[in-house]
């Protein structure tokens, strides 16, 4: 067969070597060494004779000492250094220590033997016995801690270069730890996994569009951004996205931790970034994402004087170089996540590196319904379930917290024995995570309950008259996690929050503390949480908001994450305004609730009395003492508006209505 026709792989310069070189090659040689060494002695010369010849040289009388092997029956005879030069005439190293080696019948016989030849030939030899043992043993014996050195060594060998089960060691050190996804290696998740997150899905699907069909954008001489920054809580869903971008996208995904760079060995951190874009430029086009990045880009220079640390700065410093630097990386584009965008360093969110900020925020009430229609699909579901009303229900919660209720109300349904899980399942399970466990076994005097039933009786009476208090949903006066009693609200979801409204959410936390005042006479320690939220409302209503009629228009927030270091940006006279103010606002609202407690004092009663009569009550147990409330949740007019609107599409598209 010609060189052309070989297969492929199989021609002259493809063809393996017949022996690899091996690191295991060096302790074999290191082993023969020290072998040769022990059969050829320390260097001196010996040889082989016979009795005959062994008499000849006593009879000469060149025979310096003998040593006689007992159970070898071997005898050695050193020589003198002129009876040496005789024996070995063509000997080019010293000829100290030669000797001959002889095979004897036994040792007796040539210690007669010996005895004539002393006496015969006037012998002058100094005559040693020894035991002389097995000589493999001897063998072991002289090489057993040179093997033991080898051993130890290849040992550490191998844990050091991470082949000996360590997992990365001290050879493998600057390599990036990064996971590659590709064809062989797929993530099961896409972008139908992902709920909500229109505005970051539509950022990210351009860039996996881009990697897909890259001449639909340089046609029009469009570049794609080299990098997506994924700014948001925790729990909403970055790292979700990226895995949905990994399982959508038909390229390399190089997936690690900004912690995988830092280590405690000096230059490392750099080097697993140059070992990283190595790869990443080897296999593009692809993408790398980077979770936390906070653990390395955090700002340069923020505290000169704390002896900061200069690994993380280098490791920084050469993230930078490899992403916008005077080498090119086309085709390999970045993917990066974090929740405290605030701390990274200027350099790094340039346009260049990090072209786009994707803000993925809290779920709003329509992505909230998808997020739970997702999480709902894989369990078994009464027909009680409705996914408006769990979104509802979870103002605030992120796609983590939503998870984590659709598991827990599951747990739950097993646990009481139920074939599907019911709609009080879920809404156990949101009381789980909000309040914590119940604690029915908790004792309590008759006073103290009283006392926890009037004061969370006094919010709920607030709230209910207050146009901008969040609507009540329950109140309990079971005990969960660290709290005595709570009231369940349902949080407005705004995005801009006047004046009034804070005003009333404050009054409304101070219910609890006034109808103790108004209705025992006395206060209790139970109000400290209520206490602790209202202060701080108040100090940002007069520092952050420029909400004081004597402080207007006036913000003393540090949006840059230093916050202000040592000093305050006001003096102590502002200081002192800042109090009176706080303290204005608190004690107008105390006296507000008071007010409204004192028209309402019947209402409340009855109220207490229910709530230690069942322990939870609900809005609709509000509703029968006091009325039906005037005003109208902002999330239920959102849920009517899409209400609204999915019947006036289903009368356009339904031809029973045409």
């Amino acid at each position: 067969m010609s060189e052309q026709n070989m297969p492929k792989g199989k021609g002259p310069k493809n063809m393996p070597p017949f022996l690899k070189f091996n690191v295991y090659w060096i302790y074999g040689v290191i082993f023969l060494v020290l072998l040769a060494l022990y059969f050829t002695g320390e260097g001196s010369l010996s040889k082989k004779m016979n009795w005959t010849e062994l008499q000849t040289l006593a009879k000469n009388n060149d025979i310096e000492k003998v040593i006689v092997y007992n159970k070898r029956n071997v005898v050695e005879a050193f020589l003198k250094d002129s009876a040496a030069k005789a024996v070995f005439p063509d000997a080019k190293s010293s000829l100290k220590g030669a000797k001959v080696i002889v095979q004897i019948p036994s040792a007796d016989y040539f210690s007669t033997e010996f005895g004539k030849w002393q006496q015969e030939y006037n012998l002058n030899a100094e005559v040693s016995y020894d035991d002389g043992g097995d000589m493999l043993w001897e063998f072991f014996i002289s090489v057993a801690p040179f093997a033991l050195l080898i051993f130890v060594w290849i040992f550490l060998m191998r844990r050091m270069s991470g082949q000996g089960g360590g997992g990365g060691g001290v050879f493998s050190v600057g390599k990036a730890r990064a996971q590659i996804f590709d064809q062989t290696n797929r993530v099961n998740v896409n972008f139908n996994d992902v709920a909500g997150l229109s505005e970051a899905k539509q950022e990210v699907e351009e860039i996996v569009s881009f990697l897909k069909d890259p001449g639909k954008y340089t046609n029009l001489g469009g570049k794609i951004p080299k990098g997506a920054l994924l700014v948001g809580p925790p729990g909403t869903g970055k790292t979700l996205l990226a895995k949905a971008v990994a399982g959508e996208a038909n390229v390399p995904f190089f997936s690690l931790s900004g912690s995988d760079f830092v280590e405690m060995f000096v230059g490392v951190g750099a080097s697993r970034v140059r070992d990283l874009f190595r790869q990443a430029k080897e296999k593009a086009p692809c993408i790398i994402f980077i979770d936390e990045i906070d653990a390395i880009g955090r700002a340069r220079g923020k505290n000169p004087n704390m002896n900061s640390n200069d690994e993380r700065e280098n490791t920084l410093n050469q993230l930078l170089t490899e992403m916008d630097g005077f080498g090119t990386n086309s085709g390999v584009i970045i993917l990066a996540a974090t929740n405290r965008a605030d701390i990274l360093d200027k350099a790094l969110l340039r346009a260049g590196r990090f072209d786009r900020q994707i803000n993925v925020d809290l779920p709003d009430l329509r992505d909230r319904k998808e997020i739970f229609l997702v999480h709902l699909r894989p369990l078994k579901l009464d027909s009680s379930v409705d996914p408006d009303f769990l979104a509802r229900q979870t103002p605030g919660f992120s796609g983590a917290d939503i998870a984590n209720v659709c598991n827990e109300a599951a747990l739950i349904a097993a646990r009481n024995g139920k074939e599907s899980i019911q709609k009080e399942d879920f809404m156990s399970a949101v009381d789980r995570i909000v309040g914590g466990l119940e604690k029915r076994s908790r004792v309590y005097t008759q006073d103290e309950k009283r006392s926890i039933a009037i004061h969370e009786s006094g919010h709920a009476t607030i709230s209910w008259f207050l146009e901008h208090a969040n609507p009540l949903v329950k109140v309990t006066i079971v005990p969960r996690g660290k709290a005595l009693g709570a009231a369940w609200y349902l949080p407005e979801e705004r995005y801009i929050t006047t004046t009034q409204q804070i005003l009333d959410e404050m009054c409304a936390t101070l219910g609890g503390r006034a109808a103790e005042e108004v209705f025992i006479g006395h206060i209790s320690t139970g109000a400290s949480n209520d206490l602790e939220r209202v202060t701080k409302q108040a100090y940002a209503m007069v520092c952050y908001f420029g909400m004081s009629d004597k402080l207007p228009n006036l913000n003393y927030y540090d949006s840059t994450g230093q916050d202000w270091g040592f000093s305050k940006p006001y003096s102590e006279d502002t200081a002192k305004i800042i109090d009176a103010e706080v303290q204005r606002f608190i004690s107008e609202q105390f006296e507000r609730a008071k007010s409204i407690l004192k028209e309402h004092a019947e209402g409340h009663a009855k109220l207490a009395a229910l709530l230690l009569e069942r322990e939870v009550i609900y809005s609709d147990d509000l509703e029968a003492i006091f009325g039906k409330r005037p005003w109208v949740s902002r999330s239920q007019e959102i849920l009517n508006e899409e209400e609204k609107r999915k019947g006036s599409e289903t009368e356009e598209h339904n031809p029973i209505f045409s």
